[in-house]
């Protein structure tokens, strides 16, 4: 058994199941504050559809890694391990990033007022990922050096 290629499958596999419940989480706030918009008469918010995607940069971190881990003569425990602990965290930015894009498309939906501070934390969850991403690569990087 290839261990680093275990580790690049965990990478991807894991940073795309917090990618689709995320996004999934996201998504389905912002269908229920469309219908209150709708039921009540005011405008939906289309930038609701950035929140419901944003989830989504995380597989592309996610994909990032494992190629990232895909070096030859890397340590097969490394690769693992990067590949499991990066891709886990990766995944738990963008179940939670979701989880805070639901909350700011009810907030929209509800007050139409505030999108920028709703970016904001957004964005701030995406670091987690971010960070996470670039650690592994240091970490990657020193273990060859």
């Amino acid at each position: 058994m290839n261990l680093a290629l275990l580790g690049m499958a965990a990478a991807l596999g894991l940073s795309a199941t917090g990618s689709a419940f995320g996004a999934g989480f996201a998504g389905m706030a912002s269908v229920g504050a469309w219908k209150k918009c709708y039921a009540s008469g005011k405008p939906a918010p289309f930038i609701m559809i950035a929140f419901t995607g944003a989830p989504l940069t995380q597989t592309i971190y996610g994909f990032l890694l494992m190629q990232f881990l895909n070096v030859p003569g890397i340590d097969p425990g490394l690769a693992l391990g990067c590949g499991i602990f990066g891709g886990l965290a990766i995944g738990m930015s963008a179940l939670f990033q979701g989880r805070c894009a639901a909350a700011s498309a009810d907030a929209l939906g509800a007050t139409g007022k505030g999108t920028a501070n709703y970016f904001i934390v957004i964005g701030i969850a995406e670091t987690v990922a971010l960070f996470t991403l670039v650690f592994c690569l240091l970490l990657i990087n020193s273990a060859a050096a």
